[in-house]
């Protein structure tokens, strides 16, 4: 069956977010596009993931735990987990890692964590917006081989934080399975300058940081059943 994706959405957790990315209204929002599945990826964190899981609940909305971490090298990298234990053992990870400056409301804007009825109930302080202390090739070991999920590079073909931006390719001694493409646009440039791309899975989600940027229904993706053990490993399968 072909399912309706969009695996790279912020909530208000994220700095950069509106605040009007709440539980409810990314569920909401994302049936209202025809959506079968989405991913919740904050950056550096998952305190918004279970509520938003919890409030899809009932629905025909699946929710994947997500992280977007940003790595030493200021890569960012959408990683998806089959459940919230791993995506909380890996945010734990991360926390440890990042360095422990003092989010500033006035500038980066506010990082709210929510419960499953939009109720604030509070505020993550210290900065997530930010580079963790974690190379690339240990966000990919931790998460593929430890976590059973899938990390995937995101967005390749900005010039800012992307994989090909930081390195000019995508190193051999890291198993790259699955890309985000945020324009389509781009697409043909990056695949004729890196044929590796070609077997590589591709993704094109919206990053999404107000609500009328989630994407339509208009990617899919070909799973046995709706699973996020399914979507997970229909990603990391090579074209």
């Amino acid at each position: 069956m072909n399912v309706a994706y969009d695996l790279h959405i912020h909530s208000s957790l994220s700095p950069c977010a509106d605040n009007d990315m709440t539980p409810n209204n990314i569920v909401n929002m994302s049936i209202l596009k025809g959506l079968d599945v989405i991913a919740i990826t904050d950056h550096n964190s998952c305190a918004n993931v279970q509520a938003i899981v919890n409030c899809a609940k009932n629905t025909s909305l699946l929710v994947i735990p997500g992280i977007e971490i940003e790595t030493a090298e200021e890569i960012h990298v959408i990683c998806l987990f089959s459940d919230m234990e791993r995506a909380a053992e890996m945010q734990k990870l991360v926390y440890s890692r990042l360095p422990d400056i003092k989010n500033k409301e006035e500038i980066f804007g506010e990082q709210l964590i929510f419960d499953e009825k939009d109720n604030l109930i509070s505020k993550e302080s210290r900065l997530l917006l930010t580079a963790a202390d974690i190379t690339i090739n240990e966000v990919f070991d931790i998460v593929n081989n430890e976590l059973n999920g899938i990390a995937i590079p995101a967005h390749i073909d900005r010039q800012a934080n992307s994989i090909i931006s930081s390195f000019g390719t995508i190193p051999e001694d890291i198993d790259v399975k699955c890309v985000e493409i945020s324009d389509r646009n781009t697409e043909s440039t990056i695949i004729s300058n890196l044929i590796k791309l070609n077997r590589t899975k591709r993704i094109y989600s919206s990053d999404a940081h107000y609500l009328w940027d989630i994407h339509e229904r208009e990617y899919f993706v070909e799973v046995e059943s709706l699973t996020i053990t399914n979507v997970i490993k229909t990603l990391g399968v090579s074209k």
